[in-house]
């Protein structure tokens, strides 16, 4: 799961919407950093995270991606996860996508604590002032994404190729959304932390 995601199964559970994109720039214990209902997010964005990369049915999506590309196809997903959910956003929320958003942003700001990662504010900012959660709605913007993150280093290169997989099976990619996304959102309201 990507940024929206993570948004919106914070919402659906009454999660902190900053711990829960705080996620992926907290390394280590959080407890002695933030705040407990910041820590409770950003605890819910790691189980999200685990329990997305050992269900079966990613397990299934990743076969679905050239060999050499497999250890990429997590990232691709994650990316592809948002595009279905802000393609199909109604099914999802009583709120359109963009009222969601602006919302979601201003939870966020409002709930900022003392030493947040430099990272993770340049990201968030560049995100809501691009308008990346409802850009995700166009595959064109899910493959710029990936071209992007490609940049960051030889290593991770392979990842802007993951797109070509992503269009070949976009209809089953789509279905597996369908299967997995509501059992994520089911799961994610009986964890106690």
């Amino acid at each position: 799961m990507n940024y929206l995601a993570h948004l919106h199964i914070a919402d659906h559970v009454e999660s902190n919407l900053l711990g829960n994109l705080l996620g992926d720039f907290v390394k280590g214990s959080p407890q002695a950093r933030f705040s407990e209902d910041v820590v409770q997010g950003i605890l819910l964005h790691r189980w999200v995270d685990a329990y997305t990369d050992t269900h079966e049915l990613i397990k299934q999506a990743k076969t679905l991606f050239p060999k050499p590309l497999q250890r990429f196809a997590p990232i691709a997903l994650d990316m592809f996860w948002d595009h279905c959910l802000a393609t199909r956003w109604q099914e999802f929320s009583q709120l359109a996508l963009l009222e969601f958003v602006v919302s979601a942003e201003q939870q966020v700001k409002s709930s900022y604590e003392p030493d947040l990662p430099e990272q993770y504010l340049r990201v968030t900012e560049r995100m809501w002032s691009g308008r990346w959660l409802e850009s995700y709605q166009e595959m064109d913007n899910i493959e710029f994404a990936l071209k992007r993150i490609a940049t960051r280093s030889e290593r991770i290169a392979p990842v802007a190729r993951c797109s070509e997989s992503l269009l070949t099976h976009y209809a089953e990619l789509q279905a597996l959304f369908t299967d997995f996304y509501p059992q994520v959102l089911n799961e994610a309201k009986r964890i106690q932390f």
